[in-house]
């Protein structure tokens, strides 16, 4: 399974971002894809996930209202629309995905198989 993250870029403090991971190969790898993203003073931390038929979502307590993951299964892309960003949502934001079947949506990066590269978002104050 091969992701690619993109979409980042620099916004002002309450803008709007779209990021989106281009998920290739045995899409069964998949079955949980989430975001995770992560700051030189932080770790990585959980942003939001999906399963991937869709019907089960989780968020971060920070991004929650805000942001909204989703994901477009004929195209094979998970999305994160971020709205309302602040300027401590600037970090390098990474989509991770796992094969493996949990109940519930794991919120710990080691959890996951597969990473993509990382994508920088930088709001301005």
């Amino acid at each position: 399974v091969q992701l690619q993250a993109s979409g980042g870029g620099l916004v002002q403090a309450g803008g709007s971002l779209r990021l989106s991971c281009a998920v290739a190969g045995r899409t069964v790898g998949s079955y949980i894809t989430a975001w995770f993203r992560q700051t030189p003073a932080k770790e990585r931390e959980f942003v939001a996930g999906i399963v991937r038929t869709g019907v089960r979502k989780d968020y971060a307590d920070s991004v929650k209202g805000r942001f909204t993951i989703s994901r477009a299964n004929a195209e094979n892309t998970v999305n994160l629309q971020m709205n309302n960003l602040l300027a401590e949502d600037s970090a390098i934001y990474y989509c991770a995905s796992t094969a493996r079947p949990y109940g519930r949506i794991p919120s710990t990066s080691t959890t996951y198989d597969y990473w993509g590269q990382g994508t920088q978002v930088t709001v301005s104050s």
